[in-house]
């Protein structure tokens, strides 16, 4: 794999991770419907995942919850990674910096999903954070310089 796909290649998983997220939100809530009394039929026009806070169980809600971080900070991060593998940064340190961004995420990801205690959820988000931070900065010298 030549370095510019190699570069792209934390951002497709992080991609097939969300949708794995939103599966999985689907799964949860549509199970936890019938438990909690909750009727497709018979809900109010317009009506959103947010109304279903205090609902469902808060468990059911964490892979609601997580799937929106995933469509909150990783829009920074893909365009992070595209500038670098068009603009020539596809070095090993942009690469573990990606790669390591996903996986924290994914970790974050199960975490927040499953167990869901905050000193340990902070934790993964401010290292992936850290990491975001890296390729950032690094996009914004290599395209200046």
């Amino acid at each position: 794999m030549d370095m510019s796909k190699a570069m792209l290649a934390p951002a497709a998983v992080l991609v097939l991770w969300t949708l794995i997220m939103v599966g999985w939100t689907a799964v949860s809530r549509f199970s936890a419907f019938s438990q909690a009394g909750v009727s497709l039929k018979g809900a109010a026009p317009g009506g959103r995942g947010q109304d279903l806070e205090g609902v469902l169980p808060p468990q059911t809600n964490w892979k609601s919850h997580n799937y929106s971080h995933l469509v909150e900070q990783p829009t920074i991060f893909y365009p992070a990674v595209i500038i670098l593998a068009v603009a020539g940064g596809e070095s090993q340190i942009n690469l573990t910096l990606a790669w390591a961004y996903v996986g924290l995420r994914i970790l974050h990801s199960l975490w927040q999903a499953l167990i869901n205690t905050i000193p340990v959820r902070f934790t993964l988000f401010a290292l992936s954070t850290a990491c975001l931070i890296g390729l950032s900065i690094n996009a914004v010298v290599l395209t200046l310089t």
